[in-house]
């Protein structure tokens, strides 16, 4: 006769890393407790947890308030690449919240994640590289990365980083700061990596990387360096790229690139603003651009008439001599 009885088994659909959390204000207190645990799986499955309660806010200001953003940057360090992984994976939560980034500032995490930008795990590094496209969405996160003299290495580590998730990560943040401050990229011979960018098979990236060279373009000496590594024609070349945001982009960045002095002179300088102007006859004239196209061609062809009417002329000639 069967006999009924508790087993002593686990419930099928138990997940045996997800930590216990403790009921209603005890809860945090309770986890930053454990983040410090010598036991590495008692450290894990605190993160775990973590990961779960950051997507609130609420939680995010409490957890700021009983000192868990000094233990996570002391985890930031930890030997285990899992450890790494979940706690870059909290903080890429907290800092897409606006609590989230004033505590990224509050304790420095801006600083202390930069030390895992070389990181063994792709897995950290992309959790890293969210984290920071996340905090430039406020200018203040963007002056804090400038500040703190990350530039360089982000720009170093576009021309490393294989993944094309990773590039277009990189690119999202150096396009806010470099709307904020140009001067250490251009230091860190930016324009030549944006230019290979601009050529990429990845439309994503090449949008990007001409939203990037526009924002360099606004300087005098960002003007200079895109002539003198020749980016003009590649610039040119996408004003007939099949996607649209490419164009727009592309335009907006010969847009600023064009109004200049002496390196007015270039044939290539003369080439698109020929193109601007509409007065080829290739498929170009045709594409179809939309409102944002539109709007930056038109500033474009407004900041060469500013810049000097000679360029008009010299345009038409090249266009007669094509001919």
């Amino acid at each position: 006769m069967a006999q009924s009885g508790n087993s002593m088994e686990l419930p099928i659909n138990i997940n045996a890393a997800q930590v216990t959390t403790a009921y209603g204000h005890r809860a945090l207190p309770k986890l930053n407790e454990e983040l410090q645990s010598e036991d590495l799986q008692t450290r894990q499955k605190a993160l775990m947890a973590l990961c779960d309660l950051m997507h609130d806010p609420e939680y995010i200001y409490k957890a700021m308030n009983i000192g868990c953003m000094e233990n996570l940057k002391a985890l930031l360090k930890d030997r285990n690449s899992m450890v790494r992984i979940k706690t870059t994976e909290v903080l890429y939560i907290m800092a897409s919240h606006s609590v989230g980034r004033f505590a990224f500032l509050e304790h420095d995490i801006v600083l202390a994640l930069s030390f895992l930008l070389n990181d063994p795990s792709p897995v950290c590094r992309r959790n890293l590289y969210k984290a920071y496209m996340q905090l430039v969405q406020v200018p203040r996160g963007a002056e804090e990365i400038i500040s703190k003299g990350l530039i360089s290495p982000l720009v170093w580590k576009l021309q490393g980083e294989v993944e094309e998730e990773f590039q277009e990560l990189i690119l999202d943040t150096l396009v806010l700061c470099l709307w904020e401050d140009a001067t250490e990229a251009l230091n860190s011979n930016v324009v030549p990596i944006l230019k290979q960018k601009l050529i990429s098979t990845n439309e994503n990236i090449r949008s990007k990387a001409a939203r990037a060279l526009l924002n360099v373009s606004i300087s005098r000496v960002g003007k200079k360096q895109v002539c003198q590594f020749d980016v003009i024609p590649i610039l040119v070349h996408l004003l007939k790229d099949p996607v649209e945001h490419v164009r727009s982009n592309a335009a907006g960045a010969l847009m600023f690139a064009l109004v200049i002095t002496e390196e007015m002179k270039s044939h290539y300088v003369a080439q698109a603003a020929f193109k601007l102007l509409g007065r080829n006859t290739g498929g170009w004239r045709g594409a179809s651009w939309g409102w944002k196209g539109r709007r930056l061609r038109g500033q474009a062809q407004a900041g060469l008439s500013e810049g000097a009417r000679a360029l008009r002329v010299r345009a038409c000639l090249w266009g007669i001599n094509q001919a």
